[in-house]
């Protein structure tokens, strides 16, 4: 955590927005920053900015959070940031970076599809970030594809400009067009395919960030895998379904099953069974290292400060856009480029809340021996009426079924090794 001069940590005069008054009582509207405050607690400064520079998309994926759940806020918003929004961000961002001293930020340009602004305004997004950030801060710029546009302008831009690229691709082409699809109806697993191979070759594979999978229960979890192994990615995220305790995900009942943990179990027995390392799983990665006692890198997982802001198209600052799944205004604030600094927004109830770390979580995840690996899952996952997201995830018991699966294999294999380097010695 960055050391912060103490006169800027007073309590800003900041409020949530009017689209979150129906949920004004629940959690944590209800946290008191100043409290924190007095208690020593300090914000951690963001280190990444999510930049929504396009606001629709050329896909209709049935999941999405952004078009099909609770938030339709998507319909209000400009179609692409315009040029002096670019600018006041950036401005904003390189401000940020100098009042805390960050060495390193991360720019991910995000949508809706970001493709869609063009790669004229994608150039002009990074160079005016570039342009506004001291030369004492890098900056990494990625950017999240459905991979449909992708071609040789892009490619060629993305190397000119250090962009990295992650893919969207829910596994073979059975599994991957159930869900995303044309507005049509008609399946984007060809197209999908064909802009990653382009991604891929010799020429821009150094661009290729890894792939990003949604889980469907009813695709087989090997098959998945190795269908994604297939374009050899450098790592696969998979991203359990957004809901929550109102709406619940598909397959998740109120029952002792957990579908999505054995799911996942399949996928981890074969990705850590294997003799050679074929990719990095981001899961299951963070997982060992924080059972090895090492912070988590991700915010599905752990209890790391989550130090992420969003900017959407018309420039307001907004909370991680998941939270679009719970409600109408979940990720809303009353913050906006044009007139506040990132720091105002670590002040932020709801902000300070992904901050704060096991005092974030229910009493049942407090007690429960795994918490602090499971960090209480995904922040977006344990939203309920009335207590806000003070409640467990609604993968709970997956979560707990995965967690346990890994770390008795990881303890068997160390314990495994420790005999025989004991062995050894005996004999030596």
């Amino acid at each position: 955590m960055i050391h912060l001069r103490e006169p800027r940590w007073e309590l800003i005069g900041v409020t949530v927005g009017a689209a979150r008054t129906s949920t004004e009582d629940e959690w944590p509207a209800t946290l008191s920053v100043q409290s924190l405050l007095e208690q020593g607690w300090r914000p951690t400064p963001f280190r990444e900015f999510v930049l929504k520079v396009h606001s629709r998309c050329n896909l209709a994926c049935d999941y999405c959070y952004m078009y099909e759940m609770a938030d339709q806020s998507w319909r209000r918003q400009p179609r692409r940031m315009s040029r002096a929004t670019l600018d006041r961000t950036a401005a904003r961002i390189a401000e940020h970076a100098r009042s805390n001293d960050l060495s390193r930020i991360g720019v991910v340009l995000h949508g809706g599809e970001p493709l869609l602004a063009g790669p004229e305004h994608i150039r002009y997004a990074v160079e005016a970030v570039n342009s506004a950030v001291d030369s004492r801060t890098s900056v990494s710029f990625h950017l999240q594809t459905n991979g449909v546009l992708l071609d040789s302008v892009y490619l060629k831009l993305f190397d000119e400009l250090d962009i990295y690229a992650s893919v969207s691709l829910d596994g073979d082409e059975d599994g991957h067009d159930r869900h995303r699809r044309r507005a049509n109806g008609r399946g984007s697993h060809e197209e999908v395919t064909t802009g990653l191979h382009r991604l891929t070759t010799p020429a821009y594979r150094r661009l290729f960030s890894g792939l990003l999978s949604t889980i469907d229960l009813r695709n087989d979890p090997v098959a998945t895998y190795e269908a994604l192994l297939a374009h050899r990615p450098p790592a696969v995220d998979f991203l359990l379904p957004h809901g929550n305790w109102d709406t619940p995900p598909p397959g998740r009942g109120d029952d002792a099953a957990t579908p999505y943990g054995d799911w996942l179990v399949a996928i981890f027995e074969r990705w850590y069974r294997t003799p050679v390392r074929e990719t990095r799983v981001r899961l299951f990665d963070e997982i060992i290292r924080l059972l090895l006692g090492r912070p988590s890198r991700s915010e599905t997982i752990g209890l790391s400060p989550v130090a992420v802001a969003v900017v959407e198209t018309d420039g307001s600052i907004e909370q991680v856009d998941t939270l679009k799944s719970a409600y109408e205004g979940a990720a809303h604030t009353e913050l906006h480029v044009g007139r506040d600094t990132f720091d105002a927004a670590l002040m932020l109830p709801a902000m300070a809340a992904r901050q704060i770390g096991r005092r974030a979580l229910a009493d049942a995840c407090a007690a429960c021996p795994v918490h602090r690996v499971c960090g209480g899952g995904l922040y977006t996952h344990r939203y309920r009426s009335g207590t806000g997201f003070a409640n467990p995830s609604v993968y709970c018991r997956d979560l707990f079924r995965l967690v346990t699966h890994v770390r008795d294999a990881v303890s068997q294999d160390i314990e495994a090794y420790t005999r025989k380097v004991s062995s050894q010695e005996g004999t030596g």
